[in-house]
Formats: structure tokens, sequence, C-alpha cells
């Protein structure tokens, strides 16, 4: 990767190190030096994001009102987020039966574990899908569950901004719908009987 610019790197670990305008020297000192991360990446973006802050706090040549920069580089780290808080969220939010989705999101998190929402897998969601069908579910049972997981995970990605694919995307179950059985249908006689007891 080509140098980034107002940074040095020392140990592994990217420092926005950069000298102040003299204007800005009395509220800042003469050099800002703070650990941003150690992923060239990130450390990337968050000198950009910096810089933009900095230059417009120093953009008043009369009146400097400092920032805290380290404040201001936490603030552009990612928040960890469990899964299980982003579902109460979502479902509070929605009115739908909660049955469903409490018992996929119970299963998944004995599973795979309340994890930070981005941090689930492919495998993760492969998992569910083998548990289940050795729990005897049915493939269309398993759809289910699976939308409801799906459902949780897009709210969570969109609310926390996370480009991110769900695992739960296209999931292939395999025997999908040949395990389904027909229901069958009552003769004129059954729907009669019936009929005749319930207005007795």
């Amino acid at each position: 990767m080509s140098h980034i610019q107002y940074t040095i790197c020392r140990s592994g670990t990217y420092y926005y190190n950069r000298r102040v305008p003299s204007h800005a020297v009395k509220a800042y000192g003469s050099f800002i030096r703070q650990a941003l991360s150690k992923c060239p990446d990130e450390a990337a973006e968050y000198a950009k994001r910096l810089g933009y802050v900095l230059e417009a706090s120093w953009s008043n040549t009369t009146t400097i009102e400092p920032v805290d920069v380290a404040t201001i580089i936490e603030s552009f780290q990612p928040k960890s987020v469990l899964l299980s808080e982003m579902a109460e969220e979502y479902l509070a939010l929605r009115e739908i039966d909660q049955v469903p989705p409490r018992s996929a999101l119970a299963t998944f998190i004995s599973l795979a574990g309340n994890r930070d929402v981005g941090t689930y897998t492919r495998e993760d969601a492969k998992l569910f899908v083998h548990h289940l069908h050795l729990r005897g579910n049915k493939t269309a049972t398993i759809r289910r569950r699976i939308n409801s997981l799906s459902a949780i995970l897009n709210y969570a990605y969109a609310e926390l901004d996370l480009d991110k694919r769900n695992p739960f995307t296209r999931l292939i179950i395999r025997h999908e719908g040949q395990d389904a059985s027909k229901r069958g249908t009552f003769t004129f006689e059954q729907l009669k009987n019936g009929y005749d007891k319930a207005i007795a």
C-alpha cells in the first residue's frame, strides 16, 4: 500500500502525525500524534476523516476550539452490537408473531453464540440448517426459520450501515419441498357431520 498522508507506522501501528498550523499551536501544540489502527485500510480511512475534522477546527483563524482527537478517532470505530440486541430492536418495531423468530434466534444463538452481529458467516448459517435437519424439521419450517433470521440480520446491517452480505441469503436447503405432505380433503358426508355437531 502506498504511503498514507499524515501518518507514520511504528511497530505495525499507524499513527496520525501532523504539524499544526501556527495559528492553532496554542490550542493543539506543535504536533498531533495519535494511534489510528494496525490495519492500513482502516488507518487510511481514519486519517482522512480526522483530517477533515481538524481542518474544520483550524479554518477559524481567530478563535480555535480544539477537538479531542482520541475521542474523534474512537467515534470512527464501528460499534460492536450483539445479535440479541438487534433482534430485540427489530421485534419491538415489527407487529408480527414473536414466537417463530424468537425460536429461530434461540436455536441459532445456542449453536453460533450471541456475538457481534457483523461476525456471523455462511458456515454459521449452514450449521443452523444442518442442526434443524437433524432435529427432524421439515424443509418448509427450516425455510421459515431462515427467513426470520435473515430479516433480523438485514435490519441490523442496514441500521449499523454494515457493508456485508447476509449469510442466510440464497441459502439452499437440500430436498426443499420434497418432504411436504398433501393435506387431505373432507368428503361431503364428513363436512355435513362436522357441521351438524357444531350447531348441536
